[in-house]
C-alpha cells in the first residue's frame, strides 16, 4: 500500500511541476531563462512545508506537497520595453528564483487584449498564482475582468493603478484573493515637484536664459489616464509653484500659450523616449535662445521621457558638459541610465521608484501564499520587512506602498 502512495505522490509532483508550461510565453527565450534552472525545479520538492498544510489531509499523508507550497507562477509585465520594468522584471525573477518559486514571464507588449489571453491560457496550463503588472492603469472594469478570468487563483497586481483615482477598495475589497503592491501615487509627483522648485529657486537667475523675469518650462507626460501621471503632471508643477511663490518668486509659466492643457503626451501611454525626443526636437525649432524665448526647464513623468529630452538636447549643443548651456532636466524612477545622466551633469534630477524594494514585496507575498497564508497575511508580513519602505494603505489592509525617495545625485 505504501508503494502505491508513494508512485500517486511522484506522479503528482511531475504534474504540478509541468504546469504552467512555457510555450505560453510570448518570449521563450526569456521563459527558458527563468524556468529551465536547476535551481527552480530543484526547490520546488519540499516536503518539509507540508507540516505547516497538514490539515488540509488526513493524518496518513504528512509528508504529501500541497498546491500551496508547489508554486507555479505567472508574471504578467504590461511592457518589456519599458525601463523601469525591465528594472523590476530582473530584480523580482532574482527574488523569486532566491525562493525558490518556479514562474513563467510574459510580455502584454502595451496590449490588453494580448495580456488577458495570456492569462486565460497561463491559468489553463495549471498556474496556481498570478503577478500582473496590468496593461491598462487605473481600470477597476479591467482589473475586475481579470479577476474573473482568474476564478480561485490568487492574483498580485502590481505597478501600475487597479482602480481610478476616488474608487480605491472598490475592487481591492471586492475579491478575497487579490493585494496590490505599488506606490502612493501622489506622492512622486509631490517630491518632484519640490525638487523642481528648490532647484529653481536656488538657481533662479541662472535659468532665465531671456531675463524675462520668469521660468518657462515644457511638461512630458506619459499617459493620458495614467493615475501616476496625471498626479506627477499635477503635482510636478503645482508643488514648484508653491516653492517659488512661498519665497516671492514668479509661478512657472508653461513654454507654448496656446496649449491649454500644459503638457504634451505620449499618444502610445508608452511613456516612451522616442515620444518625448519627437516633441521636444520640435519645441526646440521655434522656442530657443535665437527667438528669446527658449524652454528653461523640463519637467517628466519618467526618466525614459527624460532621456529622449536630453538627446533633443544634445543634439541642439545644450547640456553637453563644460562650456555648454544646461537646462534642467527631471524625472521619476532613477533608472541606471538617469543615474548616469545625473552624474554626468546631463540631468538635473529625478525620484527614486525602488524596483528591487517592490520585487521583494512581490517575492514575500507570493512566498506567504505558497506558505498557506492569505494575501492580506502576505502583505502584512511584507510591510514588516522594512517599515521605512512600505507601508499599507490606510483602510485597505491589502494594499502595500513601495516608498519613492528623491535622487540628485547628492
Amino acid at each position: 500500500m505504501k508503494k502505491i502512495i508513494a508512485l500517486l505522490l511522484a506522479l503528482m509532483l511531475v504534474f504540478s511541476l509541468a504546469a504552467c508550461a512555457g510555450d505560453t510565453n510570448t518570449d521563450t527565450t526569456d521563459t527558458t531563462d527563468t524556468t529551465d534552472t536547476t535551481d527552480t525545479t530543484d526547490t520546488t520538492d519540499t516536503t518539509d512545508t507540508t507540516d505547516t498544510t497538514d490539515d488540509t489531509t488526513d493524518d496518513t499523508t504528512d509528508d504529501t506537497t500541497t498546491d500551496a507550497s508547489a508554486l507555479n507562477v505567472g508574471v504578467f509585465y504590461y511592457n518589456y520595453a519599458d525601463t523601469y520594468i525591465s528594472s523590476v522584471r530582473s530584480a523580482l525573477d532574482a527574488a523569486l528564483e532566491a525562493k525558490g518559486i518556479t514562474y513563467n514571464d510574459f510580455d502584454g507588449n502595451n496590449s490588453q487584449a494580448t495580456q488577458n489571453e495570456q492569462i486565460s491560457t497561463a491559468i489553463t496550463n495549471g498556474c496556481n498564482l498570478l503577478i500582473v503588472n496590468m496593461v491598462t492603469s487605473g481600470s477597476s472594469d479591467t482589473a475586475k475582468a481579470i479577476m474573473e478570468l482568474a476564478g480561485d487563483v490568487p492574483v498580485i497586481f502590481f505597478n501600475r493603478a487597479v482602480e481610478e483615482d476616488g474608487a480605491e477598495g472598490t475592487v481591492l475589497g471586492a475579491y478575497e484573493n487579490i493585494c496590490f503592491i505599488g506606490t502612493d501615487a501622489p506622492e512622486a509627483g509631490h517630491l518632484q515637484g519640490q525638487m523642481v522648485g528648490q532647484y529653481v529657486l536656488d538657481n533662479y537667475d541662472a535659468l532665465d536664459l531671456n531675463g524675462d523675469g520668469q521660468i518657462s518650462y515644457a511638461m512630458f507626460k506619459g499617459d493620458e489616464a495614467n493615475v501616476e501621471a496625471i498626479y506627477r503632471t499635477q503635482y510636478g508643477v503645482e508643488d514648484a509653484n508653491a516653492v517659488l511663490e512661498a519665497a516671492g518668486k514668479p509661478a512657472l509659466v508653461y513654454f507654448d500659450a496656446s496649449n491649454t492643457s500644459g503638457y504634451q503626451v505620449d499618444m502610445n501611454g508608452a511613456w516612451s523616449a522616442q515620444a518625448a525626443l519627437d516633441y521636444m526636437n520640435t519645441n526646440l525649432s521655434q522656442y530657443n535662445e535665437a527667438n528669446g524665448n527658449m524652454i528653461e526647464l523640463v519637467i517628466c513623468n519618467n526618466d525614459n521621457m527624460a532621456e529622449g529630452v536630453i538627446s533633443a538636447l544634445n543634439a541642439a549643443g545644450y547640456n553637453n558638459g563644460e562650456g555648454t548651456t544646461t537646462i534642467p532636466v527631471f524625472g521619476v524612477d532613477a533608472t541606471d541610465s538617469a543615474v548616469q545622466l545625473i552624474k554626468d551633469g546631463k540631468m538635473t534630477g529625478t525620484v527614486k521608484q525602488d524596483a528591487e524594494g517592490m520585487a521583494n514585496a512581490i517575492a514575500e507575498v507570493a512566498a506567504a501564499t505558497g506558505a498557506g497564508s492569505t494575501l492580506t497575511d502576505g502583505v502584512a508580513a511584507a510591510a514588516a520587512l522594512n517599515t521605512d519602505m512600505y507601508t499599507i494603505a490606510e483602510g485597505i489592509a491589502n494594499k502595500l506602498f513601495v516608498a519613492y525617495a528623491p535622487y540628485t545625485g547628492e
